[in-house]
């Protein structure tokens, strides 16, 4: 399965609802960041949480965000960053 997106390419996630079971954090929708990692292909967690077999596969990637950019008044430091997982089908050019 070929990725849709390389290391250091900036993303954004998607701000769409999803009624069911998804592993994107609320806070995190809606904001952009860099591809940090390309984990591999794995069984959509839409699918996989209703029983069904995961198919198709996904793309998984690490997306670093600025913490700054995800909590407003953040008081860290600037260059603070999260790292979270994320599905290609989440993901969108930026």
């Amino acid at each position: 399965m070929k990725a849709r997106f390389r290391l250091g390419e900036r993303v954004r996630i998607a701000s769409r609802a999803c009624a069911a079971h998804h592993r994107t954090p609320a806070y995190a929708k809606g904001r952009t960041g860099t591809v940090e990692r390309v984990c591999g292909a794995f069984g959509r967690p839409e699918a996989l949480a209703t029983g069904g077999d995961g198919g198709p596969l996904q793309t998984l990637y690490r997306v670093r965000l600025r913490q700054a950019d995800l909590w407003p008044g953040y008081r860290g430091r600037p260059g603070d960053t999260l790292e979270i997982e994320i599905y290609e089908h989440w993901l969108e050019p930026a």
